[in-house]
Parts: structure tokens; C-alpha cells; sequence
């Protein structure tokens, strides 16, 4: 994905030092939507505010925003630069259209699981809550991500069921369907900081802290090579496919998350059919 200037606009300017829309040095990569992870790049020095919020800004001027499932279609970017000049720049975040499949039937016992399962399945919670909110100075999460496995994308991220009429929480992630076995790949550079074999609902479940926020989490791995504190590398083996966990077949379910906030891994990938053709020209 190549850099999109992100300020062309005409100048304004306020005896408060403020800029609106001036034409300098900051840059995005991805695109404003619903569900999109962004990265930027400011001149060193500067500090970089999303709706009144601080970031996080690398010491090259590096620095990542998330745009959740709902986000509001109105932001507002800050940036201070060294000279101690403000710019503010709207934002405009397109919004997504998701999938909803209504189910019925589903019984009690899988619409409430018992007691010690729910308990089991809050204790995963916590330590996955505490993993994605490591925060660790690296600026992998600026690499161009590659796909971690290849394959029929058979799960999209922001798809919701309604079971029984009562709606369930959004699938946030997206799933590739593939054999028990696949071999799984580290989608960029980046630490580890949880490897599980058996959580209840996700299975084996692995997640790459990519710095500033960002991090992967693949589910329902059969097999998992890494550990906890290993620094990976881009295309690295990490797992296997599997279908682990509560699942009806095997795949792969990736996870991109900004900290807390749940994003589409799509935003940061090429297409998978076009990824697909290459592999198959190559072949």
C-alpha cells in the first residue's frame, strides 16, 4: 500500500497558531473506514491527537489509529509540530454495510453456557484483555502485513447472527478456511505475548504484539510453535491450522486489534484473490 497524502487543502490561518488543512509533511496508509486500522507519519517531534486523545508517536514520527466497527463517520486529527504550530484536520470515515444471518433453534445449553464454562471462558478473556494492551517500542506495525495463510476467506469481520432473536456479538475477525495442519506464518515483525493451546471458546490462541497497539490474534491453531516473549519475524512458522476450541470445522480466524479496539485485518492486507492469482502464476 503506498503512502496518501493526507493534507491538500487551503490554508487558514488564526493569531492562535492554529492551521486548518495546510499542505505539510503528514502521510497515512490505509484508507478511513469503518473497521480500518491507519498508520502515519509525522515530522520527529511532533504529537499526534484523534479526537482530543494523545497518541502514541514513534521516535521516527510513526504513529497508528483504529476506526472500530461503529465508528463515527466525524473525526478530528491534531498535530502539534515542534515549532509548536496546530493543524487540525477533519476526518471523513466511510461507513461498511455487514452481514447478518438470523438463526433458530439453537438451544439453551449453547445459548447459555454452564456456569464453570463461563468462568473458564472470563478467565481467557482477562489474559487476552492483558496481552493486547502490552505496550511495546517497535514500529513493526508500519511493515506492509502479508496474509498469515492463503485460502477461501469463508468469515468476514463485522458479520453478526441473530440466534433465536437475540443478537449475538459481531464476528471480528476474518476466517480462512483451510486443512487441520496449514502451516500459519507471522503476518509482520513482533513479539509474542500469549500462547495458549486450549481457551475454550478460541482454542489454540496465539497473539503478536507489532508495537504502538497493534497486534494479531490467530484462533483455534491445532499446534503452536511460539512462545511467550519470542520475537518473530515476517513469513516466520508460527502455528498450524486447526479447529480447536468452539468451532465446526477448521480454519484460521485472524484478529487485528489497536489495543483494545477490534479492527478488520483486511485493511492491511492485499486482496486475497489477488494474492491467490499470484500464487497460482507462480505456480
Amino acid at each position: 500500500m503506498r503512502f496518501l497524502s493526507l493534507l491538500n487543502s487551503a490554508v487558514l490561518f488564526t493569531t492562535l497558531g492554529i492551521v486548518h488543512n495546510v499542505n505539510a509533511q503528514v502521510e497515512f496508509k490505509g484508507k478511513f473506514e469503518q473497521g480500518a486500522l491507519v498508520r502515519g507519519n509525522v515530522p520527529v517531534g511532533s504529537e499526534v491527537k484523534l479526537n482530543g486523545k494523545p497518541l502514541k508517536v514513534t521516535p521516527k514520527g510513526h504513529f497508528a489509529m483504529g476506526f472500530e466497527r461503529e465508528a463515527a463517520a466525524e473525526q478530528m486529527l491534531e498535530v502539534i509540530y515542534p515549532s509548536g504550530l496546530t493543524e487540525l484536520k477533519p476526518l471523513k470515515i466511510a461507513s461498511r454495510e455487514y452481514k447478518i444471518d438470523r438463526v433458530s433453534g439453537i438451544s439453551q445449553k449453547i445459548m447459555k453456557p454452564d456456569p464453570v464454562a463461563q468462568a473458564r471462558a472470563a478467565q481467557d478473556a482477562k489474559q487476552t484483555r492483558a496481552a493486547r494492551d502490552t505496550f511495546i517500542d517497535n514500529d513493526a506495525f508500519m511493515q506492509d502485513f502479508i496474509w498469515p495463510a492463503t485460502g477461501r476467506i469463508s468469515g468476514v469481520y463485522g458479520s453478526q447472527r441473530v440466534y433465536n432473536d437475540v443478537p449475538g456479538n459481531p464476528h471480528y475477525g476474518v476466517d480462512v478456511a483451510r486443512p487441520t495442519g496449514t502451516v500459519v506464518v507471522s503476518p509482520a515483525d513482533g513479539v509474542i505475548t500469549l500462547a495458549v493451546p486450549d481457551m475454550f471458546y478460541s482454542g489454540g490462541t496465539l497473539i503478536i504484539d507489532h508495537g504502538y497497539g497493534v497486534s494479531s490474534t490467530f484462533l483455534h491453531l491445532s499446534k503452536i510453535y511460539a512462545k511467550n516473549g519470542d520475537v518473530v519475524t515476517q513469513g516466520q512458522k508460527l502455528a498450524e491450522i486447526g479447529a480447536t476450541g468452539r468451532v465446526t470445522g477448521p480454519h484460521l480466524d485472524w484478529r487485528l486489534n489497536w489495543f483494545q479496539m477490534r479492527l478488520d485485518p483486511v485493511s492491511i492486507v492485499p486482496p486475497m484473490s489477488s494474492v491467490l492469482a499470484a500464487e497460482k502464476t507462480a505456480n
